[in-house]
């Protein structure tokens, strides 16, 4: 297992401005100086990754490192794989800590888009420590509560591969297996010759955070019965 909380975050008010759709000489551009003046300060974002080998296949589950996962479609991913590369990602604890008055709308808003910058630094890390160390080649995600097939319920299986992921990290889970920090991603990347995106099977148009289209006769394909997955 590998711990990464050596991340470098560099926060750009520009940015953060132009993710929000707000003017620099606007209203709002000091309010937003000072929050990422403020995150820029205790920013922290930490990881854990690790690389576990595909034991047992089933029908419509798969035994990762000892530990059980039920989805169709990531059984179908890992069809060809060996190897999997499951991670967790944080914001960090430390951002928890700014404080924005309660009925300050925006300036929590603009504090959430921040702690997703971080979050991305983080998730960024992951990805190029796994290249740099294992040299996958080309990878895809899945996480947890993405599709209705791979249940949110499993972030609990996925957690026990690393062990005392809140010791580590600071990320522990809720009874309904939220993680907290809101702002922490878990999944597993793993070798595909096809790109894939969980968006792609999933139907909900009002998504933020849609980065691919939905395929109808590819969620057809990945949900269909199969004589040989």
């Amino acid at each position: 297992m590998e711990l990464i909380d050596n991340i470098p975050v560099a926060l750009s008010v520009e940015q953060v401005l132009a993710l929000l759709h707000l003017d620099s000489d606007g209203s709002y551009a000091g309010d937003v100086q000072e929050l990422v003046s403020q995150a820029q300060a205790v920013a922290r974002p930490k990881a854990i990754c690790d690389v576990r080998y595909i034991e047992q296949r089933g029908e419509n589950n798969v035994d990762i490192g000892g530990v059980w996962f039920t989805s169709r479609v990531l059984r179908i991913n890992l069809g060809k794989a060996e190897r999997v590369f499951p991670y967790v990602a944080t914001c960090g604890t430390e951002v928890e800590d700014i404080d924005v008055p309660s009925d300050d709308i925006m300036g929590k808003f603009v504090l959430d888009t921040i702690k997703q910058m971080i979050l991305g630094a983080a998730l960024k890390s992951v990805r190029e420590h796994i290249d740099k160390k294992h040299a996958p080649g080309q990878m895809s995600a899945m996480n947890p509560g993405s599709l209705e097939d791979w249940q949110i319920s499993e972030q609990k299986q996925l957690f026990s591969l690393f062990g005392d992921v809140e010791s580590l990290i600071g990320v522990r889970l809720t009874d309904s297996f939220l993680m907290l920090p809101l702002k922490s991603v878990s999944g597993m990347y793993f070798p595909t010759e096809i790109s894939f995106v969980s968006c792609q099977l999933c139907p909900r148009e009002r998504c933020s955070g849609r980065r691919a289209c939905y395929d109808e006769e590819l969620k057809k394909k990945y949900l269909a019965p199969s004589k040989n997955t």
